[in-house]
């Protein structure tokens, strides 16, 4: 069957907790701010501002390393009334470019999958956050070569999958999204009627839980990517 006539021709891929490991950094980070702040207030307390924190600067700073500096630093500041010592704002900017420089660790299956499915499918990474951060990963990992197209994005929700499928495939109902997050991979490539196949990652971050929408009838849930070619196989 050529490509013109298969019911799937372009397949997305996410990038943090899909290809490489990402959140455990995150939470390593987050471990080291709660210890700067230890005498001020409750891990639990600290790890709740900061997630409350970070959810109302989404639309100020985006997804990413830089916006969670800021974010912990103005915590830091309402966690301690604006008595925050300079030198732990200058420990937490160390530990935010910490974060930046952490190596890169490609979670299992990854490259064999993508191996497999480049040059008989569009492959395109499509993924959110910082644009340097990200571009750094991605030649880190040496995966760079096996994708069609990179979309580094602001957000993700149907009309980005709409615009992105249809500038690089065959349009969103002849594509498929693989991610770990329900809330930005799948459940908006589903409503833009793409396939959306969730790989769970031990780790996903608060603000991405959602409900799986298991009654979607493009809905697939794997255990690792090395299931991928399986579910892709059964589609026909």
């Amino acid at each position: 069957m050529s490509m013109t006539q298969r019911p799937l021709t372009t397949i997305g891929f996410d990038a943090d907790d899909t290809l490489w490991q990402n959140e455990q950094f995150y939470r390593l980070t987050e471990r080291q701010f709660i210890e700067l702040l230890a005498d001020h207030a409750e891990s639990e307390n600290i790890s709740q501002e900061l997630l409350e924190t970070e959810k109302r600067n989404l639309h100020r700073y985006g997804f990413g390393i830089k916006g969670f500096t800021l974010s912990m630093i103005e915590t830091a500041i309402e966690i301690t009334k604006g008595e925050v010592p300079t030198t732990v704002i200058a420990q937490i900017l160390d530990i935010g470019r910490d974060l930046l420089a952490h190596p890169v660790e490609t979670l299992p299956n990854v490259r064999e999958t993508l191996e497999a499915l480049t040059g008989n499918y569009l492959l395109v990474l499509i993924t959110k956050g910082d644009l340097f951060d990200q571009e750094r990963k991605l030649a880190q990992s040496g995966l760079g070569d096996l994708f069609d197209a990179i979309e580094i994005v602001s957000d993700k929700n149907a009309s980005t999958y709409r615009r992105i499928f249809s500038k690089v495939g065959d349009g969103p109902e002849r594509a498929m999204m693989v991610g770990n997050s329900l809330k930005s991979d799948i459940v908006p490539a589903l409503a833009a009627g793409s396939y959306g196949v969730f790989v769970p990652h031990e780790l996903t971050w608060a603000f991405e839980h959602v409900a799986e929408p298991t009654e979607a009838p493009r809905f697939r849930k794997i255990e690792h990517l090395g299931e991928l070619r399986g579910v892709i196989d059964g589609l026909g």
